[in-house]
């Protein structure tokens, strides 16, 4: 990965700042991104590494922050788009708000990486990451909208995948289970939520950010270059194990 050039979206949530922390424990040149501009521009000092802030449901924002970078740098190795939200209820009680905003944090960003990606990276191939979640996998209760935009970007990460597959560009995604970010603290900081989602998971326990933060550093890795369309679940089993 040394010298590499690797695009962190999302990079100050908690599974974004775990992968940009060794990615550039691992001598990538860094190019972060995303909303909270105090604490990016903070990573970005303390990681040396590029940032700009834009709102990623913007697909032409995320292509020109990509082709930008292709610019600067000459090339773009990886992109991971760790952006993401959680919303637990169930249809009837899902406003189409929270609906609209839940697509668009989740699968339209994804979209605009995939449409970056496609045009940036195609003279040099490289390494797209997508998030989904162990819910567009297994049936869980109340999870409706989040199940169906991450179902969403698993079969257009595939559908990607055989689109620029001549162009050497791989697409995969990482599905993890509940982990233990800013984003769940209302579920991992709460002693009954917590107990009753760790045993949900086989492992008995939720994912850590640099848990799930690894197996995206793991395919954004050119060594892993026969690697594409495929979903790596890092879930402590939760989509593909019964427990006892």
């Amino acid at each position: 990965m040394q010298g590499s050039v690797q695009l962190v979206l999302g990079a100050t949530g908690g599974i974004g700042s775990a992968l940009a922390r060794q990615l550039a424990a691992q001598e990538a040149q860094l190019v972060l991104a995303g909303r909270d501009e105090a604490r990016l521009a903070a990573l970005g000092r303390d990681l040396g590494a590029s940032t700009r802030v834009f709102d990623a449901t913007d697909t032409d924002a995320t292509v020109d922050w990509v082709h930008s970078a292709a610019k600067e740098f000459g090339r773009v190795d990886g992109i991971a788009n760790c952006i993401g939200s959680l919303l637990l209820k169930p249809g009837h009680l899902t406003k189409v708000e929270e609906w609209d905003h839940t697509i668009a944090t989740n699968l339209t960003t994804a979209f605009g990486v995939v449409r970056a990606a496609g045009r940036a990276m195609r003279k040099t191939g490289g390494s797209v990451v997508l998030l989904s979640t162990a819910a567009a996998s297994i049936g869980l209760p109340n999870h409706e909208a989040i199940a169906a935009a991450k179902a969403g970007i698993e079969g257009m990460a595939r559908s990607a995948a055989s689109t620029y597959a001549r162009e050497q560009i791989r697409f995969n995604v990482v599905a993890p289970g509940l982990t233990r970010t800013p984003l769940t603290t209302h579920i991992t900081g709460n002693e009954a939520a917590a107990a009753a989602s760790s045993a949900m998971h086989p492992l008995q326990r939720f994912g850590e950010a640099p848990e799930v933060a690894s197996a995206i550093r793991w395919l954004l890795d050119p060594d892993q270059a026969f690697v594409t369309g495929q979903v790596i679940g890092v879930d402590g089993g939760l989509a593909r194990v019964r427990s006892r």
